[in-house]
């Protein structure tokens, strides 16, 4: 009989956001796979890392970070061959996968390549969006309201038409694109009402009103903007 691959999500960054479904899988774990981004140290196993038990097999994705596509399909084929390997050896396999495992989560590539052939169960962790908005205090979407959330690597004039257009609004994945969407938000008059969380629910967290903001924000970095009456301040 073939292993079960378990895509585990880890939540947002403080280890003790973790379920306890995704605990006890990881503290079991024979097999245990994460990404790792152009050789740099694993988020995901980062915030797991005090429940992995010391003899588990270790399968790295390195996956490059370019703009190009077939880099990183190649690494997560690679990995999709070394997991498939452990599952017909009989070994389960639980991949770690920041925040959920399906809200933008790296591991619906290897659920593409892999769920055709064997059993894979996928464990819901909490997301970055509901971590930044609870550490700001900051209401998302009441009764019938829209929440829209966008990628901050948007084309600044799509940017701008898709925040025009909603009520309440996440922006993911700021990083080198905070000057831009600053810029974007700042020019439809809704600076007021937004908020830049970095790093939430880890030490060096930071929650500001977009207006303060620094110059340059990290990649596990979020903008929150509300279009109600009542602004988080």
């Amino acid at each position: 009989m073939t292993g079960v691959l378990y895509g585990v999500g880890v939540g947002p960054g403080a280890p003790d956001l973790m379920t306890l479904r995704a605990a006890r899988l990881i503290e079991r774990a024979g097999v245990v796979a994460y990404p790792t981004l152009a050789g740099a140290a694993s988020f995901a196993r980062a915030i797991a890392a005090d429940l992995i038990p010391a003899d588990a097999q270790e399968i790295i994705m390195d996956v490059p970070m370019s703009v190009e596509r077939a880099p990183a399909q190649a690494a997560y084929d690679q990995g999709a061959a070394e997991i498939a390997a452990a599952l017909d050896a009989g070994r389960d396999v639980v991949c770690l996968c920041e925040g959920d495992p399906f809200f933008y989560g790296s591991f619906m590539y290897l659920f593409a390549r892999l769920s055709g052939t064997y059993r894979v169960e996928i464990v819901p962790g909490v997301t970055s969006v509901t971590a930044c908005a609870a550490r700001a205090r900051m209401p998302l979407a009441a009764r019938n309201e829209r929440l829209t959330v966008l990628p901050g690597p948007l084309p600044e004039d799509e940017l701008r038409a898709r925040i025009a257009g909603a009520e309440s609004v996440v922006i993911m994945k700021v990083g080198r694109h905070l000057a831009k969407i600053k810029g974007v938000i700042d020019a439809l008059g809704l600076t007021e009402g937004a908020v830049y969380v970095e790093r939430a629910t880890l030490p060096d967290e930071v929650v500001l009103p977009l207006a303060d903001a620094p110059e340059k924000a990290p990649y596990f970095s979020m903008i929150l903007l509300t279009k109600g009456a009542d602004p988080w301040l």
